[in-house]
């Protein structure tokens, strides 16, 4: 289930995005890439013939498998949205390796009940260790055959049998739900909505810019999201924050006439300048130029985030969202 015309149309005054087939394309690629870099990713290769070198892996195991998947069993359990209750078999510093007959998957950390959301990375390995030779209660929320990849969730088993296909069926493009955030990377948040997990990327935080997510969130909130979009095939949900306000970019023009002085909020320090928000919510850069400063002086020595200043508007472009701004509020 993809974008629909009529709902494309429904949101265009509030600049919707194409939420289309590159679009996903392009998140998933983050997704992998954010996953590759921390060791979240574990495919179920085929056993090395005798003549190749077996590949080198950082799993910690008790016993290498040599499982061979079977992906007609695997396809059923995911699309019946099955508890499992697997052996855990192995871990490095994303996960866990779990498996049973026939059939052997990843953990990522951040679904793992007890241990989703914690920031230390000293003691992971030795938390993670700890689940070796023990079972957990599972489902299944990734099965890709063709890149040999199968990932489960603890968190996700805390919900009944076949809730991830009642949600699918009652959530609809456009509603407004509550989720907990379960886990904040470069490129986004990922919120459960109650078993199914939803992805607001960074670009849907806020309409001014975000240096990272974990400015606006924390894991373990409870947060009101917009739902933009609806991929069954993929199992995924494209969520936005700043969609539950209008865009205060559309009455930018009207609302802040070149010369008017406002109060404003120094989000970021910079060598060229600094950006400021303003009460609306949009964001402006303060050129080093408009910045009283001595001859010796930076932004930097003057300017700290979280600073309150007044600044007057020079210019504002509402289609690229740029807003210029300076701090002598007397034109020279």
């Amino acid at each position: 289930m993809t974008l629909r015309q009529n709902d494309k149309k429904k949101y265009q005054n509030n600049a919707m995005p194409e939420i289309d087939e590159g679009w996903w394309a392009s998140v998933l690629a983050e997704e992998n890439q954010y996953a590759a870099a921390r060791g979240l990713v574990v495919m179920a290769k085929a056993k090395p013939a005798p003549h190749e070198k077996a590949e080198k892996s950082e799993l910690i195991s008790s016993a290498p498998s040599e499982i061979h998947i079977n992906w007609d069993a695997a396809r059923k359990l995911y699309a019946d949205d099955s508890i499992l209750e697997l052996h855990v078999t192995g871990h490095n510093h994303g996960g866990l390796l779990v498996e049973a007959d026939q059939l052997v998957g990843f953990v990522p950390f951040s679904h793992l009940v007890e241990l989703a959301g914690r920031e230390i990375e000293s003691d992971r390995d030795d938390c993670l260790a700890a689940y070796m030779g023990k079972k957990i209660k599972v489902k299944m929320i990734e099965c890709v055959p063709e890149d040999g990849r199968v990932v489960f969730s603890e968190r996700a088993a805390l919900t009944p049998p076949g809730k991830r296909i009642e949600l699918f069926h009652s959530l609809q493009i456009g509603d407004h739900v509550i989720g907990r955030v379960t886990n904040i990377t470069d490129f986004g948040v990922f919120v459960d909505l109650g078993g199914v997990e939803g992805l607001i990327h960074l670009s849907e935080l806020s309409w001014g810019r975000v240096l990272h997510p974990k400015q606006l969130v924390q894991v373990g909130s409870e947060i009101k999201v917009h739902v933009l979009d609806i991929s069954v095939e993929r199992s995924r949900v494209a969520l936005s924050l700043k969609r539950l306000i209008p865009n205060p970019w559309e009455r930018a023009a009207a609302e802040f006439p070149t010369g008017q002085i406002l109060p404003a909020t120094i989000t970021s320090v910079l060598s060229y300048g600094a950006f400021a928000r303003l009460d609306a919510g949009v964001e402006g850069l303060i050129h080093a130029s408009e910045i009283p400063m001595q001859d010796n002086q930076s932004p930097r020595n003057l300017l700290t985030e979280g600073q309150q200043v007044q600044v007057r508007v020079l210019h504002v472009d509402p289609t690229h969202q740029r807003l210029g701004l300076s701090m002598k509020t007397n034109p020279e």
